[in-house]
């Protein structure tokens, strides 16, 4: 926790493709939690007035779903520079106020490192954390060695860096156009600003290739050895109903199925889906589908139903989830569900990302009694357990 009465902001980039960590890293799931949660708990813990994550636009809702209500959320630029200003830009402070601006890809975030820098400036107009370089350095030419530069007064730049506000915005105004800084610290020295280099840590490793997950992964175990995770097993349950109209097919279960009437809704009213999905989001506690695509909002007109489903699967794995398997059934007198039974459980199995062997999609029917029976409309039910 911060002690110092002067306030204090965090600045989160997690603006990157992850193209080489094969995904967008800053939503996967790190030691149970997405690599993004991490980074934002430890600036909560250490006390930050104000948290702003800076995301890639195409990413804005996903992330004001799963923390709007603990952080601000901003659509970051075609640069990390880009990124950084759009979210410092976003503070409501004081100019002289301290900000940290930290990566995402760097998780494993302490309170303690983020004291280290606040620290340093109640003297100083700046610093960052770094690891002096131990390793003997080559330049390479096409995989030959050509220089070996001397390591001496080398270090390695971590996250957060730390600044007065209206320092770094600054510095950015008058960083060169037509130049790509690597990271705040060679902005701010370009504008004249000293900064102090504060020892980091070997836990601040960067996340860029598949192996890093593996590594951070045991440095969390490393660190916890005695503690127990538990997982608890949740069950959820969905229902969902639609009524008959005028058309030429039908959409069940993610399938197309031609047939002489549809279902009317205002969405493509697979009922089986939005069973399913209000069964995965009952199950983590997470509302239902009316609260995450309110059907008063014209952007969900005619929008296919997979779109919701996958939307709650992702919320799930954010929460360090797991889907154990699901059981759908759909109740009508037609069309017949047997023989598209199959391509519903591929289809579905393909939609959450688990095996078809744990996907159920059974039919019944109601002897021709009430408003399934008589054909005025379609209903179904899911169930499902996950992971948690």
């Amino acid at each position: 926790m911060n002690t110092d009465s002067r306030p204090f902001h965090a600045v989160i980039v997690a603006g990157g493709s992850g193209s080489r960590s094969g995904g967008r890293k800053q939503w996967m799931i790190l030691g149970g939690r997405t690599v993004l949660d991490w980074s934002i708990a430890a600036f909560e813990a250490a006390g930050a007035a104000q948290i702003v994550v800076v995301v890639p636009a195409e990413d804005v809702q996903q992330a004001q779903a799963a923390y709007g209500g603990r952080v601000w959320i901003v659509a970051g630029g075609a640069q990390r520079a880009d990124s950084v200003v759009n979210g410092l830009k976003a503070l409501v402070t004081d100019c002289d106020d301290i900000v940290l601006i930290h990566d995402a890809a760097r998780p494993l975030l302490k309170p303690h490192h983020i004291n280290a820098l606040l620290a340093e400036l109640k003297t100083k107009p700046a610093a960052i954390l770094a690891l002096p370089v131990t390793d003997s350095l080559k330049r390479g030419d096409h995989n030959r060695i050509v220089e070996a530069p001397a390591r001496d007064n080398l270090w390695r730049a971590q996250t957060p860096q730390a600044f007065r506000l209206n320092d770094i915005l600054r510095a950015y105004e008058r960083w060169p156009a037509d130049q790509v800084p690597t990271d705040e610290a060679m902005v701010a020295a370009h504008s004249g600003i000293n900064v102090t280099l504060v020892e980091g840590d070997m836990a601040l490793h960067k996340l860029t290739y598949p192996a890093d997950f593996a590594l951070l992964e045991a440095l969390i175990r490393a660190d916890k050895p005695k503690e127990k995770i538990m997982k608890q097993v949740r069950i959820g349950q969905g229902f969902d109903a639609h009524r008959w109209g005028e058309g030429q097919s039908v959409w069940l279960c993610g399938v197309e199925i031609v047939h002489n009437q549809t279902l009317i809704g205002h969405s493509d009213a697979d009922a089986g889906l939005h069973a399913l999905t209000d069964a995965l989001l009952g199950a983590a506690g997470l509302g239902d589908i009316g609260d995450h695509f309110p059907p008063t909002d014209p952007q969900w007109k005619g929008a296919s139903s997979d779109r919701f489903l996958k939307h709650a699967v992702d919320l799930i794995r954010q929460r360090g989830g797991e889907i154990v398997n699901v059981d759908v059934t759909l109740i009508c007198e037609r069309p017949k569900i047997k023989p598209h039974r199959e391509a519903m459980r591929a289809r579905i199995a393909e939609i959450i990302g688990v095996g078809i062997d744990r996907v159920s999609v059974k039919a019944t029917t109601t002897e021709q009694m009430g408003f399934t029976g008589r054909g005025e409309g379609l209903a179904a039910q899911a169930v499902c357990s996950i992971e948690i």
